[in-house]
């Protein structure tokens, strides 16, 4: 079993428990109140701007110039593609840039990313790979099982922006791509090493189900 997929298993029970959350529901079914996704897209820009850090660390931890490229190209994938679609979204919804950037991370989001970097600071790039993983992969399956479910969420006059980016081709091929540098940078890997990135991955799924609910019941 290739790495990557040794990780994915390790976090497909919780995220088949993400299908069946209120707000991931409330997507698929275009009855999500906007308010909460309003809430949910400012603390996912402050998300992702500490996310595009530890790619940016990535690049800084690269031991060969093809490591260090596809993190960096993962950088300006999240700056200039990811977060372009919440700045549409602040856009719509009348909040400026600046005043998301002036709004305190909620306590699950400072949680979240305080551990993804202290992963990246005191490890590898094989660490940073685990660390995120979970983010990047659990998407493209959630919005791939909206779709499936509920195939009109696509084209959902609100929300279809937000389906239509996660279950692209596009960032399915991203994700490719950062799965097989994750297998890469895991070769020849002991057992007790694949233990602590298998840690790693599933505290970051753990994660990504507190960051649904902080959403869902938009708490501090």
């Amino acid at each position: 079993m290739r790495a990557s997929e040794f990780l994915i298993d390790s976090g497909k029970e919780l995220w088949e428990s993400f299908l069946r959350h209120p707000f991931v529901a409330g997507i698929t079914e275009g009855t999500l109140p906007q308010e909460k996704f309003q809430y949910y897209m400012i603390q996912d820009y402050l998300y992702l701007m500490d996310y595009a850090r530890v790619f940016a660390l990535g690049t800084a931890k690269a031991e060969d110039l093809e490591t260090a490229r596809i993190f960096g190209r993962y950088v300006n994938q999240i700056t200039d593609g990811e977060m372009a679609i919440h700045r549409g979204y602040m856009k719509r919804l009348g909040i400026p840039e600046e005043k998301a950037l002036r709004t305190p991370p909620a306590q699950d989001c400072l949680s979240y990313t305080s551990y993804m970097l202290r992963e990246a600071y005191e490890g590898g790039p094989a660490e940073i790979a685990a660390s995120i993983l979970s983010c990047a992969v659990s998407y493209e399956y959630i919005a791939a099982a909206m779709v499936e479910r509920n195939a009109a969420c696509r084209d959902h006059p609100f929300y279809g922006e937000w389906v239509r980016g996660y279950a692209s081709p596009e960032y399915a091929e991203e994700n490719r791509m950062l799965e097989r540098l994750t297998d890469r940078l895991c070769e020849g890997l002991s057992a007790v090493r694949m233990a602590k990135l298998q840690d790693i991955f599933v505290r970051c799924t753990r994660y990504e189900g507190s960051f649904w609910d902080m959403g869902w019941e938009m708490r501090a």
